[in-house]
């Protein structure tokens, strides 16, 4: 899993690395396209994943203490925070198709502010995609859990998945300032 994950870095870290280089050179039109982005749908997604890696990691140590009914409820209850991701992330992407800020379906607004938008979808989008592997793994493991499967000395599944969890989590955390608030922290608008 640590070889996967390491993967996984560097395939986020090419995106955020050419984000990086087009905020360089797109400074001024980065953060005003920015303010396009609503901060409370990228806040309320950053705090449903907070708890889904906090019921994750209790579900884990349920499953390192042999408790197959809290593990269960955990693994639901991140299941339920994933979704609700998820969903939150399509009203949002519905807002912006309705705004006319999809690149690829009616784009209204300048080269500049495409190009922004583009990696908006893009690493917004991958993030996305690994959350629905993510529900993958977490319907899988409450399949296992819920005929026993997973006890005091056999937890290994439960807690890779964990760690794929969080990395997915921590993703976000650093998405969530690069596209929501550029913008509103340089005071443009």
């Amino acid at each position: 899993m640590w070889v996967f994950l390491l993967t996984e870095i560097m395939f986020f870290g090419g995106m955020f690395g050419a984000y990086t280089v087009y905020r360089s050179m797109y400074p001024k039109a980065f953060a005003a396209t920015s303010m396009h982005m609503d901060p409370f749908f990228g806040a309320l997604n950053t705090l449903v994943l907070i708890c889904s890696s906090l019921t994750m990691a209790l579900g884990v140590r349920s499953a390192q203490l042999s408790k197959k009914k809290a593990l269960v409820i955990f693994l639901i209850l991140t299941m339920i925070f994933g979704t609700a991701f998820l969903v939150i992330k399509g009203v949002e992407y519905y807002d912006h198709y309705k705004d006319g800020t999809v690149p690829w379906a009616g784009f209204k607004y300048d080269h500049q502010m495409q190009i922004f938008f583009c990696f908006y979808f893009f690493m917004t989008g991958f993030h996305a995609l690994h959350m629905i592997v993510g529900l993958g793994l977490m319907t899988w493991l409450l399949q296992a859990s819920m005929k026993g499967r997973f006890h005091k000395d056999y937890f290994s599944p439960v807690e890779i998945s964990g760690l794929y969890w969080h990395f997915v989590d921590i993703v976000w955390i650093f998405l969530f300032p690069l596209l929501y608030l550029i913008g509103h922290t340089h005071g443009h608008g």
